[in-house]
């Protein structure tokens, strides 16, 4: 029976946070790719469409000329019908047959009339869906131009990428291993919730390193005493102190040192 090693609350953090940094790593990276995958994938979804547009349309078609052929054998039947009480004409013996035969005819003019009337109008719809098809080809065949583009783009990227991601990943996979599973699950919640990817984020003068809201001293005396994983209360996140982040209060000073020159030197400037 394989024991599980027992960590301390600073040992765990120190590993989270290891976490943290390589998948800010590997966030910074992906970011070259920039909007790319999604553009692709809004083309694709977009050519799906445009494909079954057309099919929708020829479909329509379809329709329209099975109508077009049931209007044809009416016809065909109505001019039947005439030829046949034409010759009846002939052998009429009174004018009450006589009557009843021309309206038949009559009839039968009519049904022909309407049956052409609906033919031509499919016709016409026929030719407007056509043209249809043709304007939904040129933007089908705009779209997988520029899908191709774009997708020659992105694999372009990822073959650039692919390298050190595979490496930083193999990186964050080892030190994965010494978080425990509960805590690396909440790590990955609080992870898809934020925008910036940061669930753990370091204290920074005296505030979260993630939302920057301003931290109680009890609170920074708890997360400074590693007794406990401290959760930020305004946004949620895992914090620790920057000593264990690798951060010092003399490193940001410096950072921030060189904007400070450049106003002094700018007033100096200004009063000669």
């Amino acid at each position: 029976m394989t024991v599980q090693k027992s960590y301390s609350v600073e040992e765990k953090l120190k590993a989270l946070f290891n976490v943290q940094s390589f998948d800010s790593k590997l966030d910074k990276l992906r970011a070259v790719r920039g909007e790319l995958p999604l553009e692709v994938s809004d083309l694709e979804d977009e050519i799906e469409g445009l494909d079954t547009r057309i099919q929708n349309i020829e479909n329509e078609i379809e329709e329209l000329r099975e109508k077009i052929n049931t209007n044809s054998i009416k016809i065909n039947d109505s001019n039947s019908l005439i030829k046949k009480y034409s010759e009846q004409l002939n052998n009429v013996k009174n004018n009450r047959e006589f009557d009843a035969l021309n309206k038949e005819i009559e009839l039968q003019g009519l049904e022909i009339q309407a049956a052409e009337k609906r033919i031509n109008d499919s016709n016409k719809i026929i030719e407007e869906k056509n043209a249809m098809i043709e304007t939904v080809k040129g933007s089908l065949e705009s779209r997988n131009a520029d899908l191709e583009h774009k997708k020659s783009e992105l694999t372009e990227i990822i073959a650039e990428t692919e390298k050190e991601e595979g490496i930083l990943l193999n990186q964050r996979l080892e030190v994965e291993k010494h978080v425990e599973e509960k805590l690396l699950k909440a790590y990955d919640r609080i992870r898809s919730n934020v925008k910036n990817g940061i669930a753990v984020a370091p204290v920074l003068r005296s505030s979260c390193g993630g939302c920057f809201a301003k931290l109680p001293p009890q609170l920074e005396a708890d997360i400074r005493s590693y007794k406990k994983i401290v959760i930020c209360e305004h946004c949620g996140r895992v914090l620790v102190d920057s000593k264990l982040a690798g951060i010092s209060d003399e490193t940001i000073i410096e950072e921030e040192k060189p904007k400070v020159r450049r106003r002094l030197g700018a007033k100096k400037e200004d009063s000669e």
